[in-house]
This record gives structure tokens, C-alpha cells and sequence, in this order.
């Protein structure tokens, strides 16, 4: 063995014992006729102690150690009289008697430190590197706890983990597809898994009740912070279960993942808001509510009074900031600026002050009577020192969407989503459809087989914007960390389901066929849901990004700049597969 302790390992408890050490070189230090060497491996640092008085030799090849270096030391545990409380092993350092360098490195392009002088690019580019920091390191710990954890859980309840295919047909009424050409079958392609939704669906056919994965799924749509083209899902699955009997499974794993990650106890379930509620008062079907500020419908207040903007509005809502009457004029200036930026795309911001003296002060003052003001702050229930901010819009959806951001923007100004607070939420009743206008056609909120609210099927045939999914998401301030639906067991509902979504009995058949026909010999009640395994953690790591919590990650053009990933294939390869590249200049 190269090392006898780990450089983390070693306490007050360990001084006179003699040990080998191996590790990193993370700094050194010269002073006078001593030299200090910081060894680190993913356990911690050791200080070890070269003496130029005691051994002049080795302390000349301690002072040409340079950052990086792999080196081997053996030495004699003593007590530090500058004792470190920063570290685990500040109590000790190590004597050095012998020293090895096990392998040199060139000079990193940028210092392994928690504070890195590196950006995103140049550490992803070198992300061995990376992960090397204190900062990264104990992200992947963290996901390797909580897969652990998550493993003990469910094996617990029965579940049974199952591998599912990677290379499957294509389904391409979700995300895009990422596709495989095939040299054994020339001309013809295979899909990498938006997730193993179909394949769980037959093992609930096959009979196992309760099966789960760690399973990667890839998905070829623009990326955000909480986006990657390959995740990793904890999928499962469920047979002879309602909605009820799944919401209360996961919300125990929930739970016991607040316990043992982060030492939280739960004891109170978590709270439901229908996906209707959701939008009304928050404007996002993922709401944020470690804080109120719930939107307050003006139309009534507001409307017919002689401001223009409003009259002609098909929606006019707000939020009450308690306590932020106190922004200046250039902090207001500065959140109009904001709901103007093309990504949120408001024409502009109202405002209104709840004065001292309870009289209300807007920017619109000319417009409405104190009388009008006074009916506003009543619906807000403000009071002085309250700040109300007034959005409205042609299009009631879209300007509720506008709100959300001005809402988790005040959020942020005024502290209110504190990292260490935890908010969890059920999100349901989602309508199992949305109206697609590009295509013309409905589209599946969620995918194909999420069966119905039973008292809502007759709908169906009449009113199918108005059908209710037997669909959930859970909520965690404000990121969706899962979500699920009980799911068509029957074949005859299935394809009803295929109908409204503009699927011919043929290509239904072509791209579902095989799930249609298992249903035909006897198809168990069943239901599940998938957890987003990055963003559990990223979350419970305090992260802003879920690329932290991956060892490595692609950017944000989907790219893997450390292996310079995708990249072209030589002419050859193309022929074999039977490729023809022709790029469509962008128009």
C-alpha cells in the first residue's frame, strides 16, 4: 500500500506513530530553514514539516515539490504548536523522514482552491481538475449518499430494481430525441430513453408491482441551470395503486431524505394546491412559497377608471412586498428595466406606496382617486410601509407568467429564499391537456399514457381542455423535483387517448403497438413517478446549477468541452453507417 492513513484521517490522538501518507501537493511554504507542504486527497489536508537542520537533502526536494506533485511520505505524527481549527487534522502534522515523488504535473491553469481563480469554461475544459476542489468534491459525495439512501428505502417497500434499455425506438412526442444509426440495420435508427416510461409500464404487465431505477434518460432540447441532455431520473413504478397510495410513498422518501441528507424532521404532510391555484396565485405551476406575495386579481379595482392600459387589458394583477415602500426611485426604475428584458417581456411596471400616515402613493396617482388607492391596498390587505407592484397584459397566462418572475425576483431582493429553508409541495389536478397553437392540435401536458380523472372522462368526447390528469409534481421551492401520474391501463382509453392527440390508428400502432398489445393480456392499475435525482441534490447541496452535482457535465450548448463532445466522424465510420451529412445553411 502506498499509504498507511488517508490525509484525513490523523488526530491529536495519533502523535508518535509513525505513517506513510500519499497525495497531491496543494501548497508550500519556505520559512527560514523550515519547509511547510499542504498534502491533500479527497479525505482532507496534512501539514507535513521538512527541516533544513535536521535533513538538508530532503528538505532541498521538498522545496522543488510544485503544485499537483503525487507524492509519498513517511513520517512521525506530532503535535502542532500553531494549531489550525480550520481543519480536521490541524491538531497534527507530519515529521517527514522520507519522501518519493510518485508522478510531477505541470502547472495547473488555474489554483485548486474553494475560492478558484478559474471560470466556468476553463475548469470544465479540465474538469479532473475541478474535482479536485474542496468546493466540487463533496457535491458527488453527496449524490452518492442520497442514492444510497434512496436504495435502502425503497428496497425496504419491496421495489425491485430493474435496468431498462438504452437503445430503444423512437418516441418523439416529448422532448427530441437523441438517435443512434444502426450497421446491422441499415437506414434505420434507435433512440436513446426520454425515460424508461414504457418499459416500466410493461414490467407493471409482467408483474412486478413495485420496480425502480437509477436510470439515465437524455433528452435533446436548449438547456437552463436545471437542464442536461443526459440526467439521471429515480424512476419508478407502481401496480394496484391510486394517486393517494403514490403521493404518500414518495412523500415518505421525501421525508426520509430530509432526515438522513440533511438532518431535517418532517412530521406534518405536505401541503396539495391544485394546478389551477398554482396559476391564479402564483403564476407558475411550480410555485415558490418559502414567502406569500399571491397575486391579487385588479381587473375590478382598476379597470374603467381612464388609464388606457388597463381598460384595454384582458389582465391586471399584483403582489404586496411588505415593507419595501422604502425603494427608491431608481430601485422601482430597476425592477420596470427588469420586466422589460425580452425574457420576461412586460411593457412596463405600476407601483403604488402604502405611506405612513395609511394614504397610498402610485406612479398612475393621476388616474385614480385616493378613494380608488384605498380599495387597492384594501384588496392586499397592505399596510404602511407595504410596496404594490402592478403588472397587466393582452394575454391573462402570459402576463401571470411575468408576474412570477417580478415575484421571485422580490424574493430574492428582499432575502426572502433563504437555501437552507425548505418549502415542499404537492402540485395536482393538472389538465391532461394543452392546446398547441403551431400545430393546431392538442399535445399531452405530460405524455400519452397519464390517464384521466375518471369523472372527467365523458369530457373527452365534449370538452377535452377541460379534463383533469390523474397527474402530480412535487414541488421544493420552487424546482420540480419530481412528478407522476396514475396511468391508462385500459387499451380502449388508450386509444381514445391517441385520437385526440392527432395520432392515426397506424402510427399509433407503428410507435405503440407493443404497450397497446401487452394491455391486451391483462394489464394491472398502475401509476408511478420519476425524481430528478441532479436536482435533489443541487438542492440540498445549496447549488444554482445542477452541473455541479455532476462529475461531468455538459455546458449550455450541450457540449462537452474537457472530450470536445459531439464531434464530426471520419468519412469512413459515415460510410458504414450508411451517412449522408448534409447541413442546412441557418436562413
Amino acid at each position: 500500500m502506498y499509504r498507511t492513513h488517508t490525509c484525513g484521517e490523523l488526530r491529536i490522538s495519533d502523535v508518535n506513530k509513525v505513517v506513510t501518507l500519499s497525495g497531491w501537493v496543494q501548497r508550500s511554504r519556505k520559512m527560514g530553514g523550515m519547509t511547510f507542504v499542504d498534502l491533500r486527497d479527497r479525505y482532507g489536508i496534512t501539514q507535513l514539516v521538512f527541516n533544513d537542520a535536521v535533513n538538508a537533502e530532503l528538505c532541498d526536494a521538498a522545496n522543488k515539490l510544485g503544485r499537483e506533485f503525487v507524492i509519498q511520505v513517511k513520517g512521525e505524527v506530532n503535535e502542532r504548536s500553531n494549531k489550525n481549527a480550520n481543519l480536521s487534522t490541524g491538531d497534527i502534522e507530519i515529521i517527514v523522514s522520507e519522501l518519493d515523488v510518485l508522478n510531477t504535473a505541470a502547472t495547473p491553469p488555474f489554483t485548486i482552491e474553494d475560492n478558484s481563480d478559474g471560470g466556468d469554461d476553463i475548469r470544465m475544459k479540465y474538469r479532473y481538475l475541478d474535482l479536485r476542489r474542496n468546493a466540487v468534491r463533496p457535491n458527488l459525495e453527496l449524490r452518492h449518499k442520497m442514492t444510497i439512501e434512496v436504495r435502502s428505502y425503497l428496497d425496504k417497500l419491496g421495489f425491485l430494481e430493474v435496468e431498462t434499455p438504452i437503445l430503444i425506438g423512437s418516441t418523439p412526442e416529448g422532448a427530441r430525441d437523441f438517435v443512434v444509426p444502426s450497421r446491422m440495420n441499415p437506414g434505420q435508427f434507435y433512440a436513446l430513453p426520454q425515460s424508461p416510461q414504457l418499459f416500466k409500464q410493461l414490467l407493471m404487465v409482467s408483474g412486478f408491482d413495485r420496480y425502480f431505477q437509477i436510470a439515465k434518460c437524455f433528452r435533446d432540447e436548449d438547456l437552463r441551470a436545471d437542464r442536461q441532455p443526459e440526467f439521471t431520473q429515480i424512476d419508478c413504478e407502481m401496480s394496484f395503486v391510486e394517486q393517494e397510495d403514490v403521493i404518500s410513498t414518495f412523500e415518505g422518501m421525501a421525508k426520509h431524505l430530509f432526515k438522513a441528507i440533511r438532518g431535517i424532521e418532517i412530521t406534518e404532510s405536505f401541503p396539495r394546491m391544485t394546478w389551477h391555484n398554482a396559476m391564479k396565485l402564483y403564476g407558475s405551476d411550480k410555485p415558490d412559497i418559502r414567502f406569500g406575495m399571491e397575486f391579487v386579481e385588479l381587473m375590478d379595482v382598476l379597470q374603467g377608471k381612464g388609464f388606457s392600459v388597463f381598460d384595454s387589458a384582458a389582465y391586471v394583477g399584483g403582489i404586496c412586498a411588505e415593507g419595501a415602500a422604502s425603494y427608491t426611485r431608481k430601485q422601482l426604475d430597476g425592477l420596470t428595466e427588469f420586466v422589460k428584458r425580452p425574457q420576461i417581456g412586460a411593457k412596463g411596471m405600476v407601483y403604488a406606496r402604502v405611506e405612513a400616515d395609511g394614504n397610498v402613493k402610485s406612479s398612475v396617482d393621476k388616474f385614480y382617486t385616493q378613494e380608488t388607492l384605498q380599495e387597492l391596498k384594501a384588496a392586499f390587505s397592505a399596510k404602511p410601509g407595504d410596496l404594490i407592484l402592478i403588472l397587466s397584459g393582452d394575454d391573462a397566462n402570459k402576463t401571470r407568467k411575468q408576474l412570477c418572475e417580478l415575484r421571485l425576483e422580490m424574493g430574492n431582493q428582499l432575502g426572502l429564499r433563504d437555501k437552507d429553508t425548505f418549502a415542499c409541495l404537492w402540485v395536482i389536478d393538472f389538465p391532461l391537456f394543452e392546446w398547441d397553437e403551431e400545430s393546431g392540435r392538442y399535445m399531452a401536458m405530460h405524455h400519452p399514457f397519464t390517464s384521466p380523472k375518471l369523472e372527467d372522462v365523458p369530457l373527452l368526447d365534449t370538452n377535452p381542455g377541460e379534463v383533469r390528469a390523474n397527474a402530480y409534481d412535487m414541488v421544493i421551492n420552487g424546482v420540480e423535483v419530481g412528478g407522476g401520474s396514475i396511468r391508462i391501463h385500459d387499451s380502449a382509453l388508450q386509444k381514445k387517448m391517441f385520437e385526440l392527440l392527432g395520432f392515426t390508428e397506424e402510427r399509433a400502432q407503428e410507435q405503440f403497438g407493443f404497450l397497446m398489445n401487452a394491455f391486451k393480456f391483462g394489464a394491472p392499475p398502475h401509476g408511478g413517478l420519476a425524481y430528478g435525482l441532479d436536482r435533489w441534490v443541487s438542492l440540498f447541496a445549496g447549488l444554482d446549477s445542477i452541473r455541479d452535482c455532476i462529475a461531468f457535465p455538459k455546458n449550455n450548448s450541450g457540449r462537452d468541452v474537457m472530450t470536445d463532445a459531439p464531434g464530426y466522424l471520419e468519412q469512413s465510420q459515415l460510410d458504414e453507417l450508411n451517412l449522408v451529412i448534409d447541413i442546412k445553411e441557418e436562413k
